[in-house]
């Protein structure tokens, strides 16, 4: 049964909720916007004030009654208050006992949220699966998602630019809230649906509603979805924009779109973000900090130097097919709630339901996304570094070293997988672990930028962070009894160098083994004393072969991809490759070539992963996130994007 609260009466509950120890949160008016803001009153709320939108347009006007939320949605998202757009995530500090990590806490009182709309908290539903719903999570959201108190209002006017009732996202709130108002006629109806909200409600004077009052929110709620001013099928879209990657209103929207990110930035569930660190002046404190990113940045999707998505068109396909579609691949939902404020904030007012509309109505054939995926509930959120030591650097080539560090106790990992090596002040990096023993791990660097530069030129006995595994592993189990061919490219070879040692070790288990290994020149050569004693072994028919060769090179010059044309390649092998993308995307057109099966080829992926553990979107890959997903993945998995531009 809900009970009735007078307009008039907003201060006692404003005043009850600061009283029990929260940061209340909620609508206020600033420079011509209402946004989200700490109350201290209820004159702060937005009391006889509407907004009206458009595409590319935002205004407020006086309403003719007194309303405290008879608005839509402003600028702002709770996401600021749950996920801030810049925060510490780890910190390190120096002492007697050496350099020592710490994983940074979610700070302050509980926090509050007063007027909190049905989509916004289909939102923050969206933003827990992304960000506390897999292995990892991010423990200062959740902090602060567990304290948080929500009281909801349902809208009962729609704006020009909702479409919640098409995603199933409003207006009638349906999601986790411990209090439920609906604003009618200068009172407010509450609905306590949680132990916190009850004891609250029950503080404030209210009267008893009865069923008439329930009829009317229940009518005001139909009214209220049948005027919206966008709709969206939402039905089968994700399938049909996965379909049409390839429709040419991609490039058309592209010369309208500035790659500005308004949409990103106002969006409540987009959560990609960058990670820098920061140092001192001293050099005695360091950390690493989160900052809100937009895949619509050059510096976004930059891989190695090289920019994937290089213009605007990429940049463009990549945010609305993954919002509103392969979103629904990785966490069971769309990433949209049908607010419309990336409309409203678009500065040349494009339209999302109208786009997505347009290229779900193209003629591309219709594909299937992967199943969501069932992952485990996790419980740290793996940031935090382990300081371990260098014992040993080798050098490989001039601008490579394999360097043997210390094995952190209890550590584990798979052939494949992949730490992040860190610096601090300097930055983490995502290296394969290249080899390993009881005591050790290897991994093999190129120095090609600041983190890179700097790891390379370490001395043993210096300290560094380490966290992981990260990743997915080499399918070596799923090989025994048939044979296995490694083609690998340049430092590619390194991922693979474990899961090499382990076929040799166990070569009885296995069909017959080959490697065809590709390098710039002789001097580009990784490992070469390894690879000469393969050679010399017999137990795996090797080959090496270069782009140039030099005047004492006696060996093979050409591709790597020239050796599977000279070469017998079974059509039953498993076929393990790794390398530039380039190099694997012309050794794939060779094995399609023989009629190779997709489903018995593997390819390990390398993207601009910065936090490993997807919860920063970096290395999104369409249904896929390199860091959990990947970076081995089976060709087939993949096919249908693998080359593609902006992928």
């Amino acid at each position: 049964m809900r009970e009735v609260l007078a307009t008039a009466d907003l201060e006692q509950l404003i005043a009850l909720v600061r009283a029990d120890g929260y940061r209340l949160i909620g609508p206020t008016v600033q420079d011509g916007a209402i946004v989200y803001d700490e109350l201290t009153a209820a004159r702060d709320l937005p009391i006889g004030w509407t907004d009206e939108q458009a595409p590319g347009r935002y205004r407020l006007r006086r309403r003719d009654d007194q309303a405290a939320f008879g608005y839509n949605v402003g600028p702002h998202s709770w996401k600021r208050h749950l996920y801030p757009p810049r925060e510490t995530l780890v910190q390190l500090r120096r002492g007697g006992a050496g350099p020592r990590w710490e994983g940074a806490r979610a700070e302050g009182p509980p926090l509050a949220f007063l007027g909190v709309r049905a989509c916004e908290l289909a939102a923050i539903a969206v933003q827990d699966k992304a960000l506390i719903g897999g292995p990892f999570v991010d423990v200062r959201y959740q902090a602060r998602r567990e304290r948080c108190l929500i009281i909801a209002v349902q809208c009962t006017e729609a704006g020009a630019l909702c479409f919640c009732d098409s995603m199933s996202a409003g207006p009638r709130v349906s999601g986790d809230a411990d209090i439920v108002a609906t604003e009618l006629d200068g009172a407010l109806a509450l609905e306590a649906r949680s132990e916190r909200g009850a004891a609250i409600v029950e503080r404030l004077p209210t009267r008893r509603g009865d069923a008439e009052l329930d009829a009317a929110i229940d009518g005001a709620l139909e009214r209220c979805a049948r005027s919206m001013g966008r709709t969206l099928a939402a039905a089968d879209l994700p399938a049909r924009l996965w379909s049409n990657l390839d429709h040419p209103r991609l490039a058309e929207v592209a010369e309208r779109c500035l790659a500005c990110g308004n949409c990103t930035l106002v969006c409540p569930t987009c959560f990609c973000a960058d990670i820098k660190d920061t140092s001192d002046l001293t050099g005695d404190a360091a950390g690493r900090e989160r900052v809100w990113d937009s895949c619509f940045t050059a510096g976004h999707s930059k891989i190695h130097g090289a920019d994937i998505r290089p213009d605007t068109r990429g940049r463009y396909q990549q945010w609305i097919s993954h919002k509103l579609s392969t979103w629904v691949a990785q966490f069971g939902s769309s990433g949209c709630v049908g607010c419309g404020r990336c409309i409203a904030w678009c500065p040349v007012g494009i339209d999302l339901t109208e786009e997505a509309t347009i290229l779900a109505a193209g003629d591309g054939e219709l594909r299937a996304l992967p199943a969501p995926r069932e992952r485990p509930r996790g419980e740290g959120d793996g940031q935090v570094p382990t300081p371990v030591t260098v014992l040993e650097v080798t050098r490989e080539t001039h601008d490579v070293v394999t360097l043997t560090l210390a094995r952190p106790p209890g550590y584990t990992h798979g052939h494949g997988q992949f730490n992040m090596l860190s610096l601090p002040g300097v930055g983490d990096v995502p290296i394969s672990i290249s080899g390993s023993d009881a005591q050790t791990l290897e991994h093999t660097v190129r120095a090609v930028g600041a983190a890179t530069t700097a790891i390379t030129a370490l001395a043993p006995g210096a300290q560094l962070g380490l966290r992981g595994p990260y990743g997915s592993s080499w399918p070596l189990d799923a090989a025994i009894g048939r044979p296995v061919v490694v083609i690998v490219g340049g430092l590619g070879l390194a991922p693979l160098r474990s899961a090499l040692r382990e076929l040799l070790a166990r070569a009885d288990e296995f069909g017959p083994l080959r490697l065809l290994y590709g390098a710039r020149s002789p001097d580009d050569i990784v490992f070469d004393r390894e690879l000469l004693g393969w050679i010399q072994s017999g137990r795996m028919r090797t080959h090496v072969t270069v782009d140039h060769g030099s005047r004492t090179w006696t060996g093979n010059i050409g591709v790597v991809t020239k050796l599977i044309r000279r070469k017998s390649m079974p059509r039953d092998a498993v076929y393990l490759l790794c390398g530039p993308e380039v190099m694997m995307r012309f050794a794939l057109a060779q094995l399609e070539h023989l009629e190779v099966p997709a489903a018995q080829v593997y390819l390990s992926m390398e993207r601009n992963m910065k936090c490993a553990v997807g919860l920063c979107g970096r290395c999104q890959y369409g249904p896929h996130f390199v860091c959990k997903d990947g970076p081995v993945f089976r060709y087939d998995q993949i096919a249908d994007i693998f080359g593609r531009p902006g992928f």
